[in-house]
């Protein structure tokens, strides 16, 4: 490791402050804030999810939920329509647990170290340190994805960034760096820092080196392997599955189900599905639309970090009204109501191609 050869190690940090308060992000709505509610709303909307996605369901979901204690008042349904969208939905089920723990535990504020912020729900030790560095200035050491690049081309650390051996090299490194920075060093600047760079200059497929300060001292840039760190994880092939989904038209009103927590799409509403097109049809004859034709749309296809799915969906307009009621778990739904539905991103989308419904 380039750790104990690299003459630099005490400007590592100071090198990062002096580079964000020029070049890095300021002007981002969670910027400019010690209020830990609003920091760690936006460090756990950011996981897995581009600055620019973030920043309009920041806005929406603090306009409904400003404090924490109205987030903890809320009913997980009142919660989800406003994570729709984002995708990876436990992150909203755990920010409501955290809530709900923060007012019972801890008289509705967040414990002021990052040991204790990290005890609470979904909340891991880099988002903890994060919390901690930004609303209480602790020199607590961040390691998310962006900033496991900047060190491991940095400081020439090989092996797969996930592996607890290197993560736990990563750590310490993290550590030892922010030991050789100066008492006075600006935490706040040095945690948005690492994240600028990581975004920025040390971006994945194409590192802008010679806009990045500390390219006079990178190991990756001066050994030329860039694009061999972080060590690449081995490819495997993402499993693949196939579904129906019924588009059931009932007089201005769509069937939708709700979907089971905890689960992927735990908490939110969806089309119901099914194992191919033939059992989709036998849900229709159940209904009583055996004789209304069912036209099939456009398939989509959807990542999950899993696996893929592709959905197969298919338009039943019912020729005479439904009164039946929906079964457990089931209900009818306005299509005016659609837009303001706690739907997931790819069914959103499927219902936008039939009804206009904003793909949120």
């Amino acid at each position: 490791m380039f750790l104990n050869n690299n003459p630099q190690l005490g400007q590592f940090a100071t090198t990062v402050v002096d580079w964000q308060r020029k070049h890095g992000r300021s002007h981002l709505p969670w910027q400019g804030t010690q209020d830990a509610y609003r920091i760690w709303l936006s460090e756990i909307m950011l996981q897995q999810t581009q600055v620019s996605t973030v920043i309009g369901y920041y806005s929406r979901f603090l306009g409904r939920f400003p404090t924490i204690a109205s987030l903890a008042n809320a009913t997980q349904e009142e919660v989800m329509p406003y994570w729709a969208g984002l995708g990876y939905y436990a992150r909203a089920r755990n920010l409501h647990r955290c809530a709900q723990e923060l007012v019972e535990n801890w008289n509705g504020r967040f414990p002021a170290s990052a040991a204790e912020i990290a005890s609470l729900p979904g909340i891991g030790r880099s988002t903890a340190a994060a919390i901690a560095a930004f609303a209480y200035r602790e020199r607590a050491p961040i390691m998310d994805g962006n900033v496991k690049r900047v060190f491991a081309r940095y400081f020439g650390i090989h092996g797969i960034t996930t592996q607890q051996k290197t993560e736990r090299i990563l750590w310490d490194t993290a550590h030892a760096a922010l030991s050789a920075a100066p008492a006075t060093l600006d935490m706040p600047a040095y945690t948005q820092g690492l994240m600028d760079l990581g975004s920025d200059c040390c971006a994945r497929g194409r590192p802008d080196c010679m806009r990045c300060p500390l390219q006079a001292t990178c190991y990756a840039y001066l050994n030329a392997t860039q694009d061999q760190l972080p060590t690449p994880k081995p490819r495997k092939s993402i499993p693949e599955r196939h579904c129906a989904m019924l588009i059931l038209d009932n007089a201005g009103l769509v069937l939708l189900e709700r979907q089971a927590s905890p689960g992927i799409w735990g908490g939110l509403w969806s089309l119901p599905k099914y194992d191919d097109a033939a059992s989709l049809q036998a849900a229709c004859m159940a209904w009583g639309q055996a004789g209304t034709p069912a036209h099939r749309m456009a398939g989509i296809s959807h990542v999950f970090s899993h696996f893929k799915l592709h959905i197969e969906p298919w338009h039943v307009p019912c020729g005479d009204p439904i009164i039946a009621e929906p079964g457990p778990g089931q209900a009818w739904v306005p299509v005016a109501e659609l837009a303001s539905t706690a739907l997931p991103a790819p069914i959103s989308k499927i219902l936008e191609g039939v009804y206009a419904v904003p793909n949120q």
